[in-house]
């Protein structure tokens, strides 16, 4: 098992359930295997603030695991650059991304995804935060943390 950070694995960091129904490979290379090790090192920060462990549904995906489950065209999934997850042991999704918010944690994109996942983005190397917040669920996409 290779360790991307204290937490994190990077079995854990390219699950996709999608991608192994396909029998798809979802590897990281280069610059995305670079962003994922960083962002598995600011996902350590999000674990320690929670005391509770991560559960990962979502990290680096290649371009075509991307396309298979419908993601954006420049998801930042696709750069190692963000991470779809729940924090059951602390509380629900909407609680998670508060908490984040309130620490002082620095991200590019915070996301509550259909009541159910928290969506994390982080920029990339020497580029500004956006520190945007969005929420998303049957009626759309709404700034805010809904």
């Amino acid at each position: 098992m290779t360790q991307l950070s204290k937490y994190f694995a990077l079995s854990e960091m390219t699950v996709s359930q999608s991608a192994a129904r396909r029998g798809l490979k979802n590897i990281p290379f280069g610059k995305q295997l670079d962003n994922l090790r960083s962002t598995a090192e600011k996902m350590d920060a999000i674990r320690e603030m929670l005391g509770h462990p991560v559960l990962v549904s979502s990290g680096y995906r290649n371009a075509e695991v991307n396309a298979l489950v419908g993601g954006s065209k420049t998801s930042a999934h696709m750069q190692g650059l963000s991470v779809d997850f729940t924090c059951p042991g602390y509380g629900n999704p909407l609680a998670v991304a508060r908490a984040i918010l309130a620490s002082g944690i620095e991200f590019d994109q915070l996301i509550h995804e259909f009541g159910s996942w928290v969506h994390i983005g982080f920029a990339e190397p020497g580029k500004p935060s956006r520190r945007q917040l969005l929420t998303i669920n049957k009626r759309g996409t709404q700034l805010g943390l809904l």
